[in-house]
């Protein structure tokens, strides 16, 4: 990818997400929910699909879901 093309990715639409083939993509988030620290597991257009008690839960579900898990770091 030419670095050039950075910028323009940011602007890019669910629907466009969707063309990429990002909708069988999803990565998790910690979150908090009543003051109990648990994950978010979000599609890659960043909507929350499901909070989930743990890391080790949030990946089975996204694979059990057929959800490809990506890291953000």
């Amino acid at each position: 990818m030419h670095t050039d093309t950075l910028p323009s990715l940011k602007y890019l639409s669910s629907n466009d997400l969707l063309t990429f083939g990002l909708n069988a993509v999803a990565y998790l988030k910690p979150a908090t929910v009543d003051g109990q620290e648990v994950f978010a597991i979000h599609a890659a257009d960043g909507s929350q699909l499901a909070l989930v008690a743990t890391r080790e839960i949030g990946i089975v579900a996204m694979q059990e879901h057929d959800l490809e898990p990506v890291s953000l770091n």
